[in-house]
């Protein structure tokens, strides 16, 4: 299931765009590793606070850490959206 955002994005690609916009490299996929493209705990933040803005909903830093690829955490985040 995708679920898409107020805006009409689905979830992956807003992930992948605050990905891009949060660690500065427009090259990054849904596949990206938020470490090996430079992610740190400030930037993890970001991440979270952009999302959760975006999203209306709370998004835990932890999540960044735990599912490190756009991909991952945008289907974390869309289970967790669907059960709520």
């Amino acid at each position: 299931m995708t679920v898409t955002t107020t805006s009409g994005t689905s979830t992956i690609d807003l992930v992948v765009s605050v990905y891009q916009d949060a660690l500065g490299v427009s090259g990054l996929d849904q596949d990206s590793d938020f470490f090996e493209n430079g992610g740190d705990s400030l930037t993890a933040f970001q991440i979270t606070s952009r999302l959760q803005e975006a999203l209306g909903a709370e998004i835990p830093v932890a999540l960044v850490f735990a599912y490190p690829s756009p991909l991952e955490l945008a289907e974390v985040v869309e289970a967790d959206l669907v059960q709520a």
